[in-house]
């Protein structure tokens, strides 16, 4: 939301206040608080009719601050409100300077005004003049403002999934939940939180709209606002941006780890295809009969009857057996996976149900909120209602008894604010924390179900937190090299957010991808973290496209399978410390200035840098970090730092190693879940000087290099592995062998 009208004046109809002078402070051991005037204060009588505006700032954890600004502080408290964790530490409080670990909050005396964040002896970002503000608009609204500085050549990154450029800079951005598909400024998954090239990221903790103008209204400074009286920040110190995405997943919550099979190729009905057991089968079979190894099958909306969505009821005339086909798909070592939302139609028994026992969505007059979008009659559950909560979780957990493993919680975007929530929520700020009771209350049905590490869901919207429920996928693309480019924008925009795993639709959501389009996207799709074949109104199996197809998701498939032994370590590092599985290219290399804006390749784990083909002819173009790099499909050394001009068959991609990898390779392409470290191969690319250590499952391998000489040990389970040191020596090495040196 824009407040200026110019760099002097106001909008018409605004009056917006600013602290203009620190007139006093007030601290405790882990607490400063200031307050500022609005008008600088010469004499006493300025000190009548003056607002103050009141900031505290205090410490949840070592490296981060918390900054809450407001006027009026008389409201009543509202929710819902994000889960936030604070650990026990030394927290030093001055007159006018909070220490937070190495991050240091600074408010100037004397007559200029400002609060500056500080780290390491710099200045990393500040609140200066008319940074902040208290706005009252002509209609009786209330904003609150805050502008944090941006240094010359300062990149931001984040806010969520979006599909607009990866650099931010130059955005306006509201979080605000919506169904609006992939080409557009509106997004699935909104995350108040942003991180920069300059060592540090921002939390606007507040989860209903939140306004940010990145670069735009004021181009050297990021803005954002809440309606209200009050605003609360986090300033999260790095100094790297993955060292900020550390510190924001412990603040906010790190992913839980997917289970290995989950990582295999999904499979699904597609959306509005007619299907059946038979049709089902034959899917599953052409694959087998084909060698193109699947690892789960999802059924799309139409395992329900028509217009009773969500029931959880079988359509009986299409399966009449689910029980049965359940466990011929188990048998064949297939996990199954069920469309959902959250929403109830009229004419399913759910409906009455729920309106019986009060676990709708009412509005202010007592009636149950409805509409006809989407489904007839619909209404939504209400979650903030623990026995709601219990009434939807009893429904999947009779699924997930009959044999059902995953669920695509489908939706999570359209919540009305004209509502009443059970336990009293504001429905502004609940309209984008739905989808976090949404989404928690499908997780914990599996997680109590399966087991810790083997749930998993497939989710469409999500917001601060809802990275510890994965996997998300990109939402409603399109069959188009474009849709496929706007897709990766907007999961490594999502990678930025504190989200680990992602997934898209291969091939794109709504219309048929030509075969061009289609392999090139296989490509893509099998070098993400999750990977699924899924379309609108046509199936996705690769022989309906042409025999090329089927070769490529072959390839690519067989590939991501013998990956598996790094991907899951890259996943661990995401459940671990909060780093995500695909990475933009910035936190790999944020010393190089030539990544700021890449967004056309990324990072795959630490190690494997990926470059998707967005053209039928096979041109690419991508950039190369310094050093020595190897291409992984035949050992060519590629030498950075450089930009490099390409064309690549469908059966390939820019697939390169960084140089210094240690690259763990399994010994199956026939499933993603399988024991990792049984005949491992480790390839060892130009190793580095000193020691780089690689777990692989329940081992670990250390890599020693000193000099010429190269040793190799391993700790754990007596299997079998294999060492090459990439276009050098190699060895096997029986289950006993616990070292190799070679120099």
């Amino acid at each position: 939301m824009k407040f200026t009208d110019g760099y002097w004046l106001k909008r018409q109809g605004m009056t917006v206040l600013h602290p203009a002078q620190l007139r006093d402070t007030s601290a405790d051991e882990k607490t400063l608080t200031a307050y500022a005037t609005t008008k600088p204060v010469r004499s006493r009588s300025d000190t009548l009719d003056t607002p103050l505006v009141t900031i505290k700032v205090e410490a949840p954890m070592p490296d981060v601050i918390k900054v809450t600004l407001g006027h009026f502080l008389g409201g009543a408290p509202t929710g819902p409100n994000f889960a936030i964790t604070s650990e026990e530490h030394d927290v030093r409080v001055g007159d006018t300077e909070l220490t937070s670990g190495r991050l240091t909050a600074r408010f100037r005396t004397g007559e200029k005004w400002a609060l500056d964040f500080e780290a390491e002896g710099k200045r990393l970002t500040g609140s200066g003049w008319r940074g902040m503000g208290i706005v009252d608009t002509a209609d009786g609204e209330h904003f609150v403002h805050e502008q944090l500085d941006l240094g010359v050549g300062e990149a931001v990154y984040g806010l969520g999934e979006r599909f607009g450029p990866l650099v931010k800079n130059g955005q306006s951005v509201d979080i605000w939940n919506e169904d609006g598909g992939t080409s557009s400024e509106l997004a699935y998954k909104n995350v108040p939180f942003y991180l920069t090239n300059r060592g540090y990221g921002v939390l606007v903790d507040h989860p209903g709209k939140v306004s940010f103008e990145v670069a735009s209204e004021m181009v050297s400074r990021t803005q954002f606002s809440v309606a209200g009286q009050t605003l609360s920040y986090f300033i999260v110190y790095g100094p790297t941006p993955a060292d900020v995405l550390r510190k924001y997943t412990a603040l906010t919550g790190r992913p839980a780890l997917p289970p290995a099979w989950s990582f295999g190729l999904w499979l699904t009905t597609s959306f509005t295809t007619p299907y059946d057991e038979e049709t089902v089968t034959s899917f599953v079979d052409g694959m087998a009969e084909r060698d193109l190894p699947l690892s789960v099958f999802h059924f799309d909306t139409f395992w329900m009857r028509e217009f009773h969505w969500c029931d959880f009821e079988w359509d009986p005339a299409i399966f009449p057996d689910p029980p049965g086909m359940l466990k011929r798909l188990h048998d064949r070592g297939l996990r199954t996976c069920l469309w959902i939302n959250p929403y109830i139609a009229q004419r399913s028994a759910m409906f009455a149900e729920g309106l019986a026992q009060g676990y709708l969505v009412k509005k202010a007059n007592g009636d149950v909120w409805q509409w006809d979008k989407w489904q007839a009659g619909m209404a939504l559950v209400d979650f903030t209602n623990p026995q709601a909560r219990s009434w939807y979780a009893a429904k999947l957990a009779g699924l997930v008894e009959m044999g059902v493993d995953a669920f695509k919680s489908d939706f999570g975007e359209r919540v009305p604010t004209d509502v009443v929530w059970h336990d009293g929520s504001d429905p502004e700020r609940m309209h984008n924390y739905y989808t976090q009771l949404y989404n928690q209350v499908v997780f914990d049905v599996l997680k109590e179900a399966r087991g810790e590490g083997e749930a998993v869901l497939f989710a469409r919207s999500a917001t601060v937190g809802g990275q510890q429920f994965p996997v998300h996928w990109g939402g409603d693309n399109s069959a188009t090299y474009e849709s496929m480019a706007e897709s990766l924008r907007g999961g490594l925009s999502l990678m930025s957010s504190g989200f680990g795993f992602w997934s898209h639709d291969i091939g794109g959501f709504e219309g048929r991808p030509d075969p061009a389009v289609f392999k090139r996207w296989i490509a893509f799709g099998l070098l993400s973290s999750h990977s699924r074949l899924h379309g609108n109104h046509s199936y996705r199996v690769p022989w309906l496209f042409d025999d090329e197809s089927v070769e490529v998701l072959r390839s690519f498939t067989h590939l991501k399978y013998s990956l598996m032994p790094y991907l899951f370590e890259a996943a661990r590092q995401a459940h671990e410390q909060g780093l995500p599985v695909m990475r933009p290219m910035i936190l790999g290399f944020p010393d190089d200035p030539a990544v700021t804006h890449l967004d056309r390749q990324y990072l795959l784990g630490g190690d494997l840098l990926v470059a998707p083909v967005f053209s039928e002819g096979g041109e690419v173009s991508y950039y190369v970090p310094a050093g020595q790099w190897t291409r992984f499909a035949n050992g060519e050394v590629v030498e950075g730092p450089g930009w490099r001009h390409e064309t690549h068959g469908f059966d390939s991609v820019p697939l390169l190693v960084r140089p210094g990898a240690v690259l763990p390779i399994g010994n199956r392409t026939d499933r993603p879940d399988y024991e990792f470290a049984d005949g491992v191969t480790l390839r060892l690319f130009s190793p580095a000087e000193g020691t780089t250590t690689v777990r692989v499952g329940e081992s670990v391998f250390t890599v020693t290099r000193d000099g010429t000489a190269i040793r190799v040990d391993r700790d754990g389970p007596d299997l079998p592995w294999r060492v090459e040191i990439a276009g050098g020596a190699s060895a096997d090495l029986a289950a006993g062998d616990a070292s190799w040196v070679a120099g």
